[in-house]
């Protein structure tokens, strides 16, 4: 009895999984996977860079080819569109924007730019460079970040990993002496962040245009020649002299 009722409950068991299965199958939403942290592969949001060298702020960054979904644009805008699990969720982070764009070198204790007049490079324990409003103090690589527009005090650290990029997020690579809170991105690259968040993307189709060759009949007007008759040659007449009798 024992062996025939094992049997038994092999065989339930083995039909309750075919049938468990089979409606998975068919019914794949509700599975209860953990969802996708955002952003997800085939999100597209905007944030805004800052650089701030000893109070200066360093003019835009030339954008560059990102090797992945975490782009810098003009103005300072960065573009964060994840393409695979390596940038997206939660590893869509500054350290990982950094490791994406080779003008753009961000560790717990460099900075290595490429800007418009070549590159800069800021170690902590270095001095600020003259010309500078802080020249001659000691400074240190530090990140400051806005989590929203609204946001009025920054979140410092030094560790670029623990910056997760979001829409609409500020964030400001630093170089300044310890104490010192960081510049915050411009309003111009604000303002670009926000036109290229709005503005939608269209993609335009260009219709070839078949010309039309309307064949030009040349319209002939028949002209009728003006024959002129044939020319009378008409010899001079001359008038007949009257002679008037003397008298």
């Amino acid at each position: 009895m024992n062996y025939y009722g094992i049997l038994g409950v092999v065989v339930i068991l083995g039909l309750a999984s075919v049938v468990l299965a089979r409606y998975e199958y068919q019914h794949p939403q509700h599975h209860h996977a953990q969802p996708a942290v955002a952003p997800k592969i085939g999100t597209t949001w905007y944030a805004a860079l800052g650089v701030d060298n000893c109070g200066a702020r360093v003019a835009s960054l030339p954008p560059g080819t990102s090797t992945g979904g975490l782009s810098l644009l003009a103005s300072n805008v960065i573009k964060v569109a994840p393409i695979s699990s390596a940038d997206a969720g939660n590893n869509a982070t500054l350290a990982q924007f950094s490791r994406e764009n080779a003008g753009v070198t961000a560790t717990a204790t460099n900075l290595d730019l490429t800007t418009a007049h070549g590159h800069l490079r800021l170690t902590t324990g270095q001095r600020c460079a003259a010309g500078t409003p802080d020249a001659g103090k000691t400074g240190r690589v530090v990140y400051a970040y806005w989590p929203t527009l609204s946001s009025t005090t920054p979140t410092l650290t030094t560790k670029p990993g623990a910056i997760k990029l979001a829409r609409y997020l500020r964030v400001t690579l630093a170089f300044v002496p310890q104490g010192v809170t960081p510049l915050a991105p411009t309003k111009a690259t604000l303002n670009a962040m926000v036109q290229v968040a709005v503005t939608p993307t269209t993609t335009t189709t260009t219709v070839p245009v078949t010309p039309t060759s309307v064949p030009l009949t040349p319209t002939s007007v028949p002209v009728t020649p003006t024959t002129a008759g044939p020319t009378t040659t008409v010899p001079g007449s001359t008038s007949p002299t009257t002679t008037t009798p003397k008298g």
